[in-house]
């Protein structure tokens, strides 16, 4: 098998394609053929050494795949050899083969594409934990995505929808704005060419949005913040552009605002139950055609080092994802 090893958590240059030995699973585990494997936000701090999650060295990274099991250890009853697998795992998704707990795998449908698969978990996951269980989402109520065109911000627009609200999806150009609104967004706002308060106010007729959808931080979570809706929720969803914002408290308290926590993987070790009941939810709306992800691009799995490039450009509408 080969796989890109990080050896040195310095960034990505220190990553290397190296030959390695096809490993055995052990009990409870499966050895994946991997067939796709999606580049995420984690996967490029996880190997500068800036994630919460510091496995130990050397690790393959690579968060999110899918596959074809090709064998399996002991104890494990609900996968086969042969069968079509995804798996959210944190490492050992960039190579061509991985171990993988059974327990995290989860059979896919013959219908269930691998590209689409390996694209699938996390971001939904996430905007579905996000607006179902932190926003308490209703119909009828108005969110504004910031970040609109990425990974995450592609999902939270089409469960928003799902779930019968309005979505103002704001994204940094007039091609990405154009993209939300082929999937589902109601109105967008260009942040690089448009004042977003101002846009936000005018589309809301003033009332501002009912939830607020933040993956990106930066300069723009304050005056979004100050445009939130009396009672409105501010998702807190990761920090894509960097710097993490500081917001002044005493909004919170003027617009009887809570500022929501978002943080998919705690609430799936926490709380498996409801998150795997979640999960079977999104695979149903997948199949319903509901939900699908946007794939900007695939990219063979040598030339992950460029894909990372190509993620550091911002120039990614939907997801990038690594195939064999």
């Amino acid at each position: 098998m080969h796989a890109w090893l990080c050896e040195d958590p310095t960034g990505v240059d220190a990553l290397t394609w190296k030959e390695l030995p096809t490993p055995e699973p052990k009990a409870g585990e499966v050895r994946i053929a991997i067939k796709a494997a999606s580049l995420n936000f984690p996967d490029l701090l996880i190997v500068q050494n800036k994630y919460q999650i510091k496995p130990p060295l050397p690790f393959v990274p690579g968060s999110e795949y899918a596959g074809v099991v090709e064998a399996v250890g002991d104890g494990v009853k609900h996968l086969k050899v042969g069968q079509n697998v995804a798996c959210l795992s944190g490492t050992g998704g960039f190579g061509t083969h991985t171990i993988a707990p059974a327990a995290l795998c989860i059979p896919l449908p013959d219908s269930f594409p691998h590209v689409d698969a390996a694209a699938f978990i996390m971001i939904y996951a996430t905007s579905h934990h996000a607006l179902v269980d932190r926003a308490q989402l209703k119909a009828g109520e108005t969110v504004l995505v910031l970040g609109a065109a990425g990974g995450v911000g592609t999902s939270a627009i089409q469960i928003a929808k799902a779930l019968g609200a309005k979505v103002i999806a704001a994204a940094s150009t007039d091609e990405k704005c154009a993209l939300c609104r082929t999937i589902g967004a109601d109105a967008t706002i260009n942040y690089s060419t448009e004042n977003l308060r101002e846009a936000i106010k005018a589309l809301t007729d003033g009332k501002g949005p009912d939830v607020i959808y933040d993956p990106v931080g930066g300069e723009f979570a304050e005056p979004a913040f100050r445009s939130i809706a009396w009672r409105g929720r501010y998702l807190v969803v990761g920090f894509a552009s960097g710097p993490i914002p500081s917001l002044p408290l005493n909004l919170t308290l003027l617009k009887g605002a809570s500022i929501v926590g978002v943080f998919w993987g705690g609430f799936a070790k926490n709380e498996p139950k409801a998150s795997a009941a979640a999960l079977a939810e999104l695979a149903q709306w997948y199949a319903q055609g509901k939900i699908k992800p946007v794939i900007d691009r695939t990219m063979p799995m040598a030339e992950l080092k460029a894909a990372y490039a190509y993620m550091g450009s911002r120039g990614v509408k939907g997801k990038l994802v690594m195939v064999n």
